[in-house]
């Protein structure tokens, strides 16, 4: 168990948190099975089976001819898997064990560890499942070309910290509106599953339909990933500066929230779950 500590210097201190944040994290990877391979092998088989649907979905379509130039496979696995790391942050903050939790009850540990342990642990395990299905690819069907690298993996790590803010929200709410916030947060996840655009490109929507889209940061997220993915997209009608500020303003909002809820913490809210 956690138990107190007596820091004699600040770097002893980040090292003590470091080390907190480490445990908490292999806890909570380890929170969907016992058996680390087979929770990854869970998340690896949803985001397969992912883009075998819309696979399927474009071919019977014939939707194929409204994507982008190029690898096609890779046309949906930029959008999916975008998709998948910024509504597994959402869920995983959502998660997350609140002020409430008997593990608060441990000196050192606190709600802060806590989320960040969640939203690390749900970045880990999208990467990790990311980079294996991408290398499997490049293996044993073609290799993988993405013109810029660093961009498209910009745009990951903006659409995960944007699903750490939303989530972060709803987490700060939960204990207030549990039932309310629950149909929301599914409501928002379900909404996503279309308004994220993994399915189409900006530059090819009406204004009228862009309208609809516009909000929402992983759509800018996943349409600025694709610019840097292919060399023949360039995104007019998206930008990810949009995305990172919609995220800054709900960690804020968020973090108030939480600060207000940690204060005002009761053992009576499990009597209204």
């Amino acid at each position: 168990m956690f138990g107190y500590r007596q820091h004699k210097s600040l770097l002893s201190g980040a090292f003590t948190m470091a080390e907190i944040i480490f445990h908490a994290v292999v806890r909570s990877i380890r929170s969907g099975h016992n058996n680390a391979f087979i929770a990854l092998g869970k998340n690896m088989m949803q985001v397969v089976v992912f883009v075998l649907i819309f696979y399927m979905m474009f071919s019977l379509l014939g939707l194929r001819g409204t994507a982008i130039r190029g690898d096609f496979l890779l046309y949906i696995m930029s959008g999916v898997f975008l998709f998948m790391v910024h509504i597994k942050s959402v869920g995983a903050i959502m998660g997350a064990e609140g002020p409430n939790s008997p593990m608060m009850k441990h000196a050192p540990m606190n709600t802060i560890i806590s989320l960040l342990a969640s939203a690390i642990g749900a970045l880990y395990t999208q990467l990790l499942t990311l980079f294996i299905i991408l290398f499997g690819y490049h293996v044993a069907f073609k290799p993988v070309y993405i013109d810029n690298p660093g961009g498209a993996f910009a745009m990951l790590m903006l659409s995960w910290f944007t699903g750490c803010a939303v989530g972060l929200v709803f987490f700060s709410m939960k204990p207030w509106l549990p039932t309310i916030v629950g149909i929301l947060s599914t409501v928002y996840q379900r909404a996503n599953m279309i308004a994220s655009g993994k399915m189409f490109v900006a530059n090819s929507l009406p204004p009228f339909m862009l309208q609809m889209f516009d909000w929402n940061p992983l759509f800018h997220c996943i349409d600025q990933c694709r610019g840097f993915v292919f060399r023949n997209y360039y995104p007019r009608n998206s930008n990810w500066e949009y995305a990172f500020w919609v995220g800054v303003t709900l960690i804020m909002v968020g973090l108030m929230l939480e600060f207000y809820t940690r204060r005002q913490v009761s053992n009576s809210w499990y009597a209204r779950r």
